[in-house]
């Protein structure tokens, strides 16, 4: 019997140039099928997606053709699913079902764009939103911005669209969309830092904010929102005279603007405004370049009063802007009140709109 061949040694590359074009073509390889596998799942993602939209679509119409029969509904899904099951297996409950049937209820056209790239997950999560609005915020920008469930989970449970319009100045709705971003539209109030794992009462220790703020950034970089990116701490601003630190400094690509922000773990005194002001004013003429747009100032504070937002250069700013922020998640009735709130501005101004 013939003795079996040995393996050939693997050949020993020395040279640190040979060493370099091998780790770049495995390097080059690992991509490849990187990006094949990421390109299989959105595919098969969105063709099941569809397919689930289809299937409610389906169930719905069958409703229909049985509606003069009590309990059509029950009794369809009931049996679809044991048939599903028993031909493909798990994936197919009762429960999925209604899902698919909600689906095609909540998105009578199926929405092409916002979908693709969504897991079911999501999908699910925010198709039990009531307000049709807020329900397309959410599926826009989670598609747009790939958030995980968690994130998606985490911003709806903190009311991430309505402190979005809290934020926002009483304005008319405007007929075009505009080249530069509206700046009201990135600012949330309050912002959620419950990550922080801090207490409650940080008064007077700003110190304390900062750092943990710094050591949470991927976190809240995403309560920020979209288009930000940290760029320094206690960022030194210059004149002739004098120093001036601020406490953290971001840049948004899509408003191409800096964005101050000044940590406050107190309640916003009117000092506080004009520090943030002169910040303002200093970036504008000393930091920012030729393309940029004005710079951003948001004061981020434990409290505040309206009253002093209202008779401040806040109320009609563009530039300069105080939020609360809060180390735990909102309560039911928080989130309530910020829909209530926000209910109050649309009819102030519809009426306002009327008047005109």
């Amino acid at each position: 019997m013939p003795k079996p061949k040995k393996p050939k040694p693997l050949a020993i590359r020395n040279s640190t140039v040979d060493i370099a074009q091998d780790t770049k073509f495995f390097s080059d390889i690992t991509e490849l099928l990187t990006t094949a596998r990421a390109n299989t799942y959105r595919a098969v993602n969105s063709v099941m997606v569809e397919t689930y939209w289809r299937i409610g679509q389906r169930i719905v119409e069958q409703e229909q053709n049985g509606k003069d029969r009590a309990d059509y509904g029950d009794y369809l899904i009931v049996n679809l699913s044991r048939h599903l099951t028993d031909t493909f297996g798990k994936g197919f409950s009762e429960a999925n079902l209604q899902n698919m049937r909600l689906f095609y209820i909540t998105f009578p056209e199926f929405p092409t764009q916002c979908v693709g790239n969504l897991p079911w997950t999501n999908i699910r999560t925010i198709m039990r939103l009531n307000d049709e609005t807020e329900r397309n915020y959410y599926l826009r920008e989670a598609s747009s911005e790939n958030w995980s469930s968690r994130v998606l989970e985490r911003n709806i449970k903190t009311g991430y669209y309505r402190r979005l319009l809290s934020s926002q100045k009483e304005k008319a709705p405007q007929a075009h969309v505009l080249e530069t971003p509206d700046p009201t539209a990135f600012i949330k109030d309050p912002y959620i830092l419950e990550f922080l794992d801090v207490p409650e009462d940080l008064q007077g220790k700003e110190t304390v904010l900062e750092t943990a703020l710094l050591n949470n950034i991927q976190k809240f970089l995403l309560e920020l929102g979209k288009g930000f990116s940290f760029v320094a701490r206690q960022f030194r601003i210059s004149t002739e005279t004098d120093h001036f630190y601020a406490d953290l400094i971001f840049y948004n690509y899509l408003l191409k603007c800096f964005v101050v922000i000044d940590l406050k773990t107190e309640k916003l005194a009117h000092a506080d405004i004009g520090q943030m002001d002169m910040y303002v004013r200093m970036f504008d003429e000393l930091k920012r370049a030729k393309d940029d747009n004005p710079t951003i100032g948001i004061i981020l504070c434990a409290d505040k009063s309206e009253t002093l937002v209202k008779y401040s250069i806040l109320k009609e700013s563009r530039q300069i802007f105080a939020s609360k922020y809060q180390t735990i998640l909102p309560t039911e009735e928080e989130l309530a009140a910020m829909i209530a709130r926000e209910n109050r501005k649309l009819l102030t101004l519809k009426e306002k709109l009327k008047i005109q």
